[in-house]
């Protein structure tokens, strides 16, 4: 167990490392690790854990990670704490570590029993101190995890500032040249932002930013790499996306934000809109330098022309309502 939970500091190794010797110990059909994170409760590593499964497990899951106790049932179903997902026999343990509950193992099996599952209680020690090694491994790596998203996310906005963005551009562009799939890029400008802070005020302005930074990434796909360029600048990377997906993603950013009435939480009711500049590898740049280039002059060339529309690099089609 020590051996291999330190073999990476990436969390869902460790936990698939915690969830491969618990299966040796323990005959459980499934196994799965759960640990907290932003959003709240996340699997880490899982094994076995089937779609009628996995809400049994999330909800013994939570259980174990705010009670820190071990958890044990012949049939999930029909435990009221748990309202009643599928059934199941459950065994699960919390993962200790500095005197926090960093995690929770959970085991089940479809086969339900008449008797709880326990182990005795020494051999419950037993187990419970060998999962000790994996917990502390769990929690190093969930704290370089989240390390890392500081070192990368927007402050205000929560989304990829511009350094992780120049990362994985640079990444993409190089993988989509040796593959061959087209890779866009889309620059969005925040037409009429300035008049917010203008008017109302920075506070006010920056937390436009953020309904406008939700609707962008509500408008994305989970492929997609959504950033905050600078400013009332928005960019998005999308993977083996040609640069006729890339402006559907582009139209449907726009007409969200269009439509969306800012700063209504805050007793007014302003309008925004966008100009979306659309490039595409290897249709106008065959390096990352170039691609931002091109999203840039695009997204520019709407702003001159009007605002509120989307212009594709090197195509002269644009598209505005």
């Amino acid at each position: 167990m020590i051996k291999e939970v330190n073999a990476s500091l990436d969390p869902e190794r460790v936990a698939d490392a915690i969830v491969a010797r618990a299966a040796e110990w323990l005959p459980a059909s499934a196994w799965v690790v759960y640990a907290l994170d932003s959003v709240g409760i996340r699997t880490f590593g899982a094994r076995g854990v089937s779609p009628t499964l996995e809400p049994a497990a999330v909800a013994v899951g939570n259980w174990v990670l705010k009670r820190g106790e071990v958890c044990a049932m012949g049939n999930v179903a029909a435990d009221q704490r748990f309202g009643g997902p599928a059934s199941a026999a459950v065994i699960a343990f919390p993962l200790e570590c500095r005197g926090r509950t960093v995690g929770a193992l959970v085991g089940l099996d479809r086969g339900i029993s008449a008797k709880e599952p326990r182990l005795q209680a020494a051999t419950e020690a037993a187990v419970l101190r060998a999962l000790q090694p994996g917990a502390i491994a769990l929690d190093n790596a969930l704290r370089v995890a989240r390390a890392e998203a500081l070192s990368v996310t927007d402050d205000l906005t929560q989304l990829y500032n511009s350094r992780y963005l120049s990362q994985v551009l640079r990444r993409e562009t190089k993988r989509a040249s040796r593959s061959g799939r087209p890779l866009s890029l889309l620059f969005i400008d925040l037409d009429g932002f300035k008049s917010i802070n203008d008017t109302h005020g920075h506070l006010y302005g920056s937390r436009a930013l953020v309904e406008a930074a939700g609707l962008i990434r509500q408008s994305a796909r989970e492929t997609d790499v959504v950033a905050r360029f600078g400013g009332d600048e928005f960019a998005l990377i999308l993977p083996d996306t040609g640069s006729e997906g890339a402006a559907a993603v582009g139209e449907r950013i726009r007409e969200r934000i269009n439509a969306h009435r800012f700063l209504e939480g805050d007793g007014l009711d302003i309008h925004l809109t966008v100009s979306v500049g659309v490039a595409t590898l290897p249709d106008v740049a065959a390096s990352t330098e170039g691609l931002i280039q091109a999203a840039d002059e695009a997204m520019y060339h709407v702003k001159d022309h009007g605002k509120n529309g989307i212009y594709i690099a090197g195509s002269g089609s644009e598209e505005r309502i």
